[in-house]
């Protein structure tokens, strides 16, 4: 019998059986919150529906915010343009073509007020996808509400505020590892007596899926990095139950349904006992994971936009199984550009049909049990408990991590990931949309709102390019896709290496000796 693997290399069988899972686990709302973090989940309360979005001038934002609240949005999800990530003023020649591109610019106070104007700070909680600017950002925010006659205690939402993976997988940084660590445990501190109610970060394993991972893979880095984000918050003096409870993360939702659904589990289980008995944690809340997630960017398809419909549907659905806390949907048109208004009101629709119309949300963990789904879990756990414990290994020896580079002919270390890089290279599927011609290449292209910031276009197959390259027409937009997946693995090994430098900070943290100017 051929042997078959899903889009993470995992082997599947044909069926599975009471032999296949481990033992049963405790009830949602115990720990170690395999099955949910809340014992009833969404019976009391659903989901909260956060679209993403941000475009152009604070005003154009508002409007749409407006639109979606509307329509029933519980939640902001605000994008920022690339600028205002890495602080930069829009008049700034640095920032030339790029102010409002794939999100709202913000220059001053004046802006932050126009972008939340009409809109009650104390009755909407509002995220942030910002990361190497959030302080400054977070305290705009701050002194919107406060203009309102908000209270600090009733103003709630989330910045990412997640450095690391700016170094892995995104990059808009600004400063080195240890000045960035410094700001991001600054500011738990400040959220601890200033902003009781705000989550501190939002941890992000979306942005290392869009870039290629697994599964496991996007579960193992998250938690490294929110394992280093403890660390540092512990040397500046914070106990774990002080700023814990606030800590949030963030992860994608893509096409293979049981794999994410065991993804979710999985990354809950691990988390729980990471705070227990890694680091003591005594508080219930600092244990339990809290998430949100988006669906996939990579997944949505230029071709035939409509299908993107059923596969948003289907990963929004993989992540109500899973027990998110809020959830994003993509609308259907975003390969092609920012999403149109009866787009984005779609992908509204489709979270409160699973929401109002399905009964998914009557039962916790509907799925908790499947011997399938529970294997699933298992491998999840086991495949990225493996590549922790080498992180841990490698960081403690102070070594670099080693990773391929597909982009000069590097092999990956497992052989796993090979069938999801040849289905992505160019295998055709014309009923899905995803080849523009019979065994032509395959055109993924990210989401415009995507929080993986700026679009990128997934790389012709191999054949394609040595044909054109043999008829001299080689696609100059082709070379320039290889050399950004080239620089995206530089950063991905730098990232790795990173999660080694930060033990080296620690002391340097505690001192508060850091070179490097701050604003």
């Amino acid at each position: 019998m051929t042997e078959v693997r899903n889009d993470s290399g995992l082997p599947l069988k044909p069926v599975y059986s009471a032999e296949d899972r481990r033992a049963d686990e405790p009830p949602p709302g115990v720990f170690p919150y395999t099955r949910g973090i809340h014992k009833d989940m969404y019976r009391g309360r659903l989901w909260t529906m956060r679209q993403y979005a941000g475009f152009g001038t604070a005003a154009e934002s508002n409007k749409r915010y407006q639109f979606l609240l509307k329509q029933g949005q519980t939640g902001l999800s605000v994008a920022f343009d690339l600028p205002t990530q890495i602080g930069y003023d829009s008049d700034d020649p640095m920032a030339n073509g790029e102010v409002g591109k794939v999100g709202v610019a913000i220059d001053s106070l004046e802006d932050m007020e126009l972008l939340f104007k009409g809109i009650p700070l104390d009755k909407v909680s509002t995220s942030m996808t910002i990361n190497a600017t959030a302080a400054m950002l977070l305290l705009l925010y701050q002194l919107v509400a406060e203009k309102q006659g908000v209270p600090a205690e009733k103003i709630t939402g989330t910045v990412q505020n997640d450095i690391l993976k700016e170094y892995a997988a995104r990059g808009t940084y600004i400063f080195p590892p240890a000045p960035s660590m410094r700001l991001i445990t600054d500011l738990f501190a400040y959220c601890q007596t200033e902003l009781p109610n705000w989550n501190t970060i939002s941890i992000s394993g979306y942005h290392i899926r869009e870039a290629g991972s697994t599964a496991a893979e996007e579960v193992a880095l998250t938690l490294s990095h929110a394992i280093a984000y403890v660390d540092a918050a512990r040397a500046a003096g914070l106990t774990v139950d002080e700023f814990a409870p606030r800590l949030s993360f963030f992860f994608a939702a893509h096409m293979d349904f049981f794999e994410e659904v065991a993804k979710f589990r999985a990354a809950r289980r691990m988390w729980a006992r990471i705070m227990r008995d890694r680091f003591g944690a005594k508080d219930e809340r600092s244990q339990a994971l809290r998430f949100h997630t988006q669906t996939g960017g990579v997944t949505l398809t230029a071709q035939q936009p409509l299908n993107n419909v059923v596969r948003t549907a289907l990963e929004a659905m993989s992540a109500v199984l899973g027990g998110t806390q809020s959830l994003h949907t993509n609308a259907y048109d975003e390969a092609l550009g920012l999403p149109s208004e009866s787009a984005a009101e779609l992908a509204l629709r489709t979270q409160q049909v699973i929401g109002h119309e399905t009964a998914v949300p009557q039962v916790a963990d509907p799925l908790g049990g499947s011997y399938y789904v529970e294997s699933l879990t298992d491998q999840v756990e086991e495949e990225a408990q493996a590549m922790m414990a080498e992180i841990d290994e490698l960081a403690d020896r102070g070594q670099r991590v080693s990773l391929p580079d597909p982009g000069r002919g590097g092999r990956a270390r497992s052989r796993r990931r090979q069938p999801l890089r040849r289905r992505r290279r160019g295998q055709s599927r014309d009923h899905q949309g995803r080849a523009a011609t019979p065994g032509g290449p395959v055109a993924r292209v990210e989401s415009a709102s995507c929080a993986a910031g700026p679009r990128r276009c997934r790389g012709l197959s191999r054949r394609h390019r040595a044909r054109g390259a043999r008829h001299g027409q080689h696609d100059a937009a082709a070379q320039g896709r290889a050399r950004r997946l080239r620089h995206h693995w530089r950063m991905l090994r730098r990232a790795a290496q990173s999660v080694g430098r930060i033990q080296g900070a620690r002391s340097g943290l505690r001192r508060s000796k850091c070179r490097t100017t701050l604003p």
